[in-house]
């Protein structure tokens, strides 16, 4: 997602602090509304979601509002720190750190390999 695409974002809630974690995933939800809590439905739970400000528009392919979503799933690494993303995440994964209105939020170093395999490269 580039900064055009984030023009109407008002706020983003923060749903849980993140601050102690490498990644979190990135979606983009579709929503009747543009500033009410995201409908996220899955096998997880949102940490944080855009709300849109009084200028954006439904989608006119589908009638619905596009807003950013973050979130974690139950066998991400907060999780299960010892499993499948004990090293390496998902594609969709970006650091917690950057996500803020109006900017795409980026990839480090830490949110594609994990701290302890950043910590373990760099000696």
């Amino acid at each position: 997602m580039t900064e055009s695409d984030l023009v109407h974002e008002e706020e983003v809630v923060r749903r849980e602090d993140l601050e102690a974690l490498d990644c979190v995933r990135r979606a983009r939800d579709k929503t009747r509304c543009r500033n009410t809590k995201s409908p996220y439905v899955g096998d997880g739970r949102v940490a944080r979601y855009a709300l849109l400000d009084d200028g954006a528009s439904p989608d006119p392919g589908c009638g619905l509002y596009l807003r950013r979503a973050f979130f974690l799933l139950s066998h991400d690494r907060d999780s299960r720190p010892d499993r499948l993303y004990r090293e390496g995440t998902p594609g969709e994964a970006v650091d917690p750190r950057t996500v803020a209105p109006k900017r795409p939020a980026a990839k480090t170093p830490g949110s594609q390999s994990g701290s302890a395999a950043v910590a373990t490269s760099g000696q």
